[in-house]
């Protein structure tokens, strides 16, 4: 969460020991040096300009104008037609300013059927570097750069990178368990994977934070938010469900830090310190959220090329991705 231990921001707090004359002792350096390490961030930039790069290639491929004139004869649905053949599909087929679903699906979007029977597994990866439009890609990006960029400073590339991608693919997979007749597309899964590790991050690492249950808190009430609004229609939130999830756990694995007893007794070169870099319990959650990340990617991977449909295990989990109202009627 914070990036130092005295950091007031962060919530972390560094124990200052003392010397046997009342002193405090001085080990800043080598404490700092494994905790208050700034990486620099460069892979959460480069997220970003790829996706906008491939909006921007899949909105040429659409050419708007040549196809909504093989239907009207003149192309002046289009939106935004300045634009040439990068103007956006009619608002009555994409409220989003982006590319038709005829488009996206050639593009790579995650469509259940081409996973299952055409053997286009690839499209569990590709899906979550495509977005539905414009307002798509710019809500996406922005809650990227919001969660990613400090994750990858105090984290690394190496292992933020690894719970985005990982996180999209736990996603698709739990989509298209449960996704029959529509296609998906987009980086919820990855992002709610951030906001899962953030939540397993404070939870692992509970020791070091000061005010760890306000941040825990508002942590729980930002997902449960994200969770809600995904009960609407034409949201796919099993991806984000199982993003979340996939990241939760990742979280436990590759995010723990090591505790303050390991940095004093390495700072102080004590022979016969504490020899675990970690405590026991981010140890067992770590091997228990490793094992649940594995075998539950595997048995998704199983039932998903066996043609199994989620909904025939679980016929109530209909409503976590769209409850049906008055106002509207959910096509799952």
């Amino acid at each position: 969460m914070g990036s130092a231990l005295n950091d007031p921001e962060s919530g972390l707090f560094r124990p200052k020991p003392r010397s046997a004359n009342g002193g405090a002792v001085n080990y800043s350096y080598a404490v700092g040096e494994e905790v208050e390490k700034q990486w620099i961030s460069w892979l959460v930039p480069v997220i970003v300009v790829v996706n906008s790069v491939i909006f921007v290639i899949v909105m040429y491929v659409n050419d708007c104008p040549k196809y909504v004139a093989e239907t009207d004869g003149l192309g002046t649905r289009c939106v935004a037609r300045f634009l040439g053949r990068f103007s956006f599909e009619p608002l009555g087929e994409n409220p989003l300013f982006g590319p038709s679903s005829n488009t996206l699906e050639k593009m790579g979007a995650l469509d259940r059927s081409k996973v299952v029977h055409n053997h286009q597994g690839w499209r569990l990866l590709t899906c979550m570097w495509l977005h539905a439009g414009l307002i798509h890609l710019v809500v996406n990006m922005l809650s990227l750069v919001f969660i990613g960029i400090r994750l990858e400073q105090q984290f690394g590339f190496v292992k933020i990178g690894i719970i985005y991608v990982v996180s999209g693919f736990g996603g698709s997979i739990l989509s298209s368990l449960f996704i029959q007749n529509s296609i998906s597309v987009g980086a919820s899964g990855a992002l709610f994977g951030l906001l899962g590790a953030m939540l397993s991050e404070l939870i692992t690492n509970w020791t070091i934070y000061t005010n760890k249950v306000a941040a825990l808190v508002t942590l729980l009430l930002v997902v449960l938010i994200n969770l809600a609004v995904g009960i609407l229609p034409h949201v796919d939130n099993f991806a984000h469900i199982g993003g979340f999830l996939t990241g939760f756990f990742l979280g436990f694995v590759i995010l723990p830090r090591p505790h303050i007893g390991w940095l004093m007794t390495q700072g102080r070169a004590i022979n016969g310190g504490i020899r675990s870099k970690y405590k026991v319990y981010q140890i067992v959650l770590g091997v228990i959220s490793l094992c649940l990340v594995v075998s539950g990617i595997t048995v998704g991977l199983v039932m998903l090329f066996r043609g199994e449909n989620g909904y025939d295990h679980c016929h109530w989990c209909r409503y976590l991705t769209c409850v049906p109202t008055s106002k509207w009627k959910c096509n799952v």
